[in-house]
């Protein structure tokens, strides 16, 4: 089980990592009438931060399996 989350935590952190306009279009965009808004700096900032804390608790859950 630990295996799987944590391999789901890694793409998910990965699509953060990689491509936060593409998390952004699908977590946030739908809640603006005006699809022409773009993310901010920051959001782009702590997407990608978070992103970086799901890999490593993916990476976490892993090792933890295979160790105990």
């Amino acid at each position: 089980m630990y295996t799987f989350l944590g391999i789901v935590f890694i793409i998910i952190g990965l699509i953060m990592l990689i491509s936060p306009k593409i998390f952004y279009q699908i977590v946030e965009q739908w809640k603006d009438d005006d699809k022409s808004i773009k993310p901010s700096n920051l959001y782009i900032i702590s997407t990608r931060f978070g992103g970086c804390i799901f890999i490593i608790v993916g990476l976490a859950g892993i090792i933890i399996y295979f160790v105990c």
